[in-house]
């Protein structure tokens, strides 16, 4: 309501004061009564200056001026109305520009700090850029994630060489990204990542990438990825060997995993040599008869070396459980699951991993003790020659497609879970010429899932590879998965585990992996490991020869090695061999 303002206004232009009050939504008989004139005089004016057509911006200015009028007239001002003044005037302004823009359609004519903006040039954010500010931030998300072993790790970052015995799953690599990352910030130092292939590699590209963006905002890009002080993260497979020009701090991973590691060593240490440079090798333990095993053991540096000059290291878990700089220089420390649960680390219930895996499996994977690969009927040199750098010499698979082997045939090889156990399904690219090579293009590992979510989840491989052979063991909730995809694939082959038929899958495995006839990736360490689990045994009776994996169910956690068999088992069984013929002494 302007009753007041309306009022003086009339004193000195009633026709301004009626259209107003008509603006208000007063009927034309109250504004006549109300400015003591006749109706139809305020109806005239209503008529001729077309108050019914005028804009919401036209009756809003009106109001504005009204308003405004009356407080400039007013004799003694108070603040408060030098303030509203000083807004109505604004807003005058404001209905000015929204006019001009109505003309105009120019977005400048609505904010003119817009077009001064747009005059000036703008800084673009740089590649990989970090400000004082995120790096600040990568630093202070990298501190509060760790667990109280990966302190240990960050509190030893200077240390020369440092040489770590881990156990699975306790974010080891994860740490090393992070760790990199922030170090190639703050030092502009090159930091370099060894894997046994690029693929495994670029776990480490993940994680940091995954890690930059999460804690600021930045999404790094390239390869290698190249920071603006100059800082460069390089992501090397084995091809490593030839990779003579890089330098920088290094990171080995799984290094008791990858062939012909005192080759690679031998590149992976000339890339640090300059003191200013880290190197930081961690790994699972493999087998004692790894060739890294006695860089690990300290056995290398008395090569060569006077008797009075050679060391005898202590490498027990004892020795080492809380790290120790050794008489070589390396800094050493054995990190097992139940060191990390103690450390903090709350993502394992050591119980329920105690009743999944076996006696063996659990002081392999889990507490840091090397495999005795002695017992295993797969030797582990010839499994370790299966590994190669599949992204570089595989150049017909291509990884992340829709189709990853376009609609070349491949074997499916699926092992079920039992209760407490994992599936394990393997794709297998078959020779494409009598007597070639086999392929592992993919392995998976499922748990806890009953057996139509495994036959689901065979379902959904078969719509990225042409399978034309897929064999399914029986035993057990295997026959319900086994039931689930026929349905779907009706050429499912049945495998029902007795002596006989175990026997036959091992027999067919030695052969091809003897002959060096089959291939996986070099950075998946879980295949080799699952193979060697398997163990020659007798049966209750005694009277015939049955393998098993050590564990309480029939063929326990080697569920990705029987999975892969059961897919070479398509290739009929060849006659004898150098090979095969020794095998078959097993049985005499």
């Amino acid at each position: 309501m302007l009753d007041n303002t309306t009022t003086e206004l009339a004193d000195f232009d009633p026709r301004r004061a009626a259209r107003a009050l008509y603006w208000q939504h007063w009927r034309v008989s109250s504004i006549a009564r109300h400015l003591g004139i006749k109706r139809a005089t305020v109806e005239s004016w209503k008529q001729r200056d077309e108050w019914d057509k005028a804009s919401p911006l036209e009756r809003i200015d009106s109001c504005i001026e009204t308003r405004l009028v009356a407080l400039v007239n007013k004799p003694e001002k108070e603040g408060i109305d030098f303030k509203e003044i000083d807004l109505l005037m604004r807003q005058l302004t404001q209905s000015e520009r929204i006019k001009t823009h109505q003309k105009t359609g120019k977005e400048s004519d609505l904010n003119p700090n817009l077009e001064r903006s747009n005059a000036k040039p703008r800084k673009k954010a740089g590649r990989n850029e970090f400000s004082d500010d995120q790096v600040e931030k990568i630093r202070e998300a990298f501190l509060d994630s760790l667990f109280g072993y990966q302190k240990v790790w960050y509190r030893q970052g200077e240390q020369r060489t440092r040489n770590i015995l881990k156990s699975r799953q306790i974010g080891a690599t994860w740490y090393f990204a992070r760790e990199a990352l922030l170090d190639a910030l703050e030092t502009g130092r090159n930091q370099i990542f060894l894997s046994a292939s690029k693929s495994q590699a670029h776990v480490f590209k993940q994680y940091i990438i995954q890690f930059a963006k999460e804690a600021c905002g930045v999404e790094l890009q390239g390869d290698p990825i190249v920071l603006p002080n100059g800082a460069h993260l390089y992501f090397l497979g084995t091809n490593a060997r030839t990779a003579q020009s890089y330098h920088g701090n290094f990171y080995f991973d799984e290094y008791f995993w990858v062939p012909k590691f005192p080759e690679l060593n031998k590149v992976a240490s000339g890339m640090a040599m300059h003191k200013k440079w880290r190197k930081t090798y961690f790994s699972t333990p493999s087998s004692m008869s790894h060739s890294a095993y006695t860089f690990w053991n300290g056995k290398h540096y008395n090569r060569g070396r006077a008797k009075d000059q050679q060391i005898d290291l202590d490498v027990t878990h004892q020795a080492l459980a809380r790290g120790r700089l050794c008489e070589d220089r390396q800094w050493r420390q054995i990190v097992t699951v139940e060191d990390a649960f103690e450390s903090g680390c709350n993502l394992f219930d050591l119980d329920e991993l105690r009743l999944e895996y076996g006696a063996e499996e659990y002081a392999n994977l889990l507490m840091c003790q090397f495999i005795d690969d002695t017992a295993s009927i797969f030797k582990f040199s010839d499994l370790q020659a299966c590994g190669v750098d599949s992204w570089v010499e595989w150049e017909d698979v291509k990884f992340f497609a829709t189709r990853p082997y376009g609609h070349e045939p491949v074997w499916l090889g699926y092992d079920p879970a039992r209760s407490g156990d994992s599936a394990g399904l393997v794709i297998l690219a078959p020779p494409r010429v009598p007597g070639g090579k086999f392929r592992v293009l993919a392995r998976h590992q499922y748990k806890g899932m009953d057996f139509e979510a495994q036959a689901q989840s065979i379902k959904d491989i078969c719509a990225q590879y042409n399978v034309t052979y897929m064999a399914i063991d029986t035993t057990g909730i295997g026959a319900g998965v086994y039931e689930l995809v026929k349905k779907f694939y009706p050429a499912v082959v049945p495998l029902h585990y007795s002596p006989e038929v175990k026997s036959r899958l091992v027999l067919k495995a030695l052969s091809v992996i003897g002959n060096g006839r089959l291939e996986w990736d070099a950075g998946w360490t879980d295949l080799p490991q699952s193979f060697m689990a398997i163990r020659k045994t007798m049966t209750a009776s005694g009277r015939q020869v049955t393998f098993t994996a050590g564990y309480s169910q029939e063929t326990g956690h080697a569920d990705l090695a029987w999975a892969c068999m059961h897919a070479l088992g398509n290739e009929p069984l060849e006659g004898e061999t150098a090979t095969n013929t020794s095998i078959l002494e097993i049985y005499s």
